[in-house]
């Protein structure tokens, strides 16, 4: 690729990772001996603006480090990540003051994510005060006016997370995540560990913010049912590199690479046992 067909691809896409390579060292168990472990080996990543992209793989493939990169949380080894067309990975600290607030991430565990000292509406105020957005009694309205965006009710602005359900705390954690107004949002297994209905709920929820503030997301998941669902692209994520991207009907209707047949076989084959299963149920 030539550097202007680089430059038109960075522009295109609001996120662009290229070549982003990552290593942990860590030692032995028994000889302490250091090693490196190979997290993220080469990832080439375009995501599209307004869209929600999926990224999908087993356990170690590397999915989470390359969120913590992408949010600016680690420095890659190599490569380079764009947002809107700026590089993230340069090491300018005042760039990535300017720029890690449009990027926000949305945790699985959403309780150990929270303040468990703090407020409802201090938790989601927290943002707001430290890159000084809001201060004095507009500080507080704003945050109640998240909360009643997020469906939860304004009165409760003095519970403690521990006070609200799974759901509840999930909301809150989006609240949070949006008080900056961000461009992108990287929704780590965000779904995970709720119940069915809950799961719609939050789900709906996250489409509704998409459209209202035009939001790109990320979406990092085990569930390749829930991402057949709702994805407009797919990445699949195997032993630290990307093996297969495209459209949500490409990659899950017509796999192409080993390791994504797998995965589309496996959910098949859970699917047809769940369908005998009621089948049996109801005789």
């Amino acid at each position: 690729m030539t550097n202007e067909a680089a430059a038109r691809a960075r522009k295109t896409a609001l996120v662009r990772a290229t070549a982003v390579c990552k290593q942990y060292v860590q030692r032995g168990s028994f000889s302490r001996k250091k090693f490196a472990v190979e997290a993220l080996s080469g990832v080439d990543l375009d995501i599209a603006p307004g869209c929600l992209t999926a990224l999908v793989g087993g356990s170690g493939s590397g999915k989470s480090t390359l969120a913590r990169c992408l949010a600016m949380l680690e420095k890659p080894d190599s490569g380079e990540i764009w947002l809107e067309g700026e590089s993230i990975s340069v090491g300018n600290p005042q760039q990535a003051a300017r720029l890690r607030p449009k990027i926000q991430l949305v945790f699985q565990d959403s309780a150990g994510a929270l303040n468990p000292r703090f407020s409802a509406a201090e938790i989601i105020a927290e943002p707001l005060e430290i890159q000084r957005r809001e201060s004095g009694p507009r500080l507080r309205e704003r945050a109640l006016e998240l909360m009643e965006e997020v469906g939860l009710p304004p009165d409760w602005a003095n519970r403690r997370p521990l006070e609200f359900s799974g759901g509840q705390r999930q909301r809150l954690a989006i609240a949070r995540a949006i008080a900056l107004q961000p461009a992108f949002l990287i929704l780590d297994e965000s779904l995970s560990g709720l119940d069915l209905s809950t799961q719609a709920q939050v789900l709906n929820l996250l489409l509704d913010l998409q459209s209202a503030h035009s939001l790109t997301y990320l979406l990092i998941s085990h569930d390749l049912t829930l991402v057949g669902q709702i994805a407009d692209f797919v990445a699949v994520m195997h032993q630290g590199k990307i093996v297969e991207r495209g459209s949500r009907q490409q990659v899950l209707g017509s796999p192409q690479h080993a390791h994504t047949r797998k995965l589309v076989e496996s959910v098949q084959v859970l699917e047809a046992a769940f369908r005998t299963a009621q089948a049996g149920g109801g005789r």
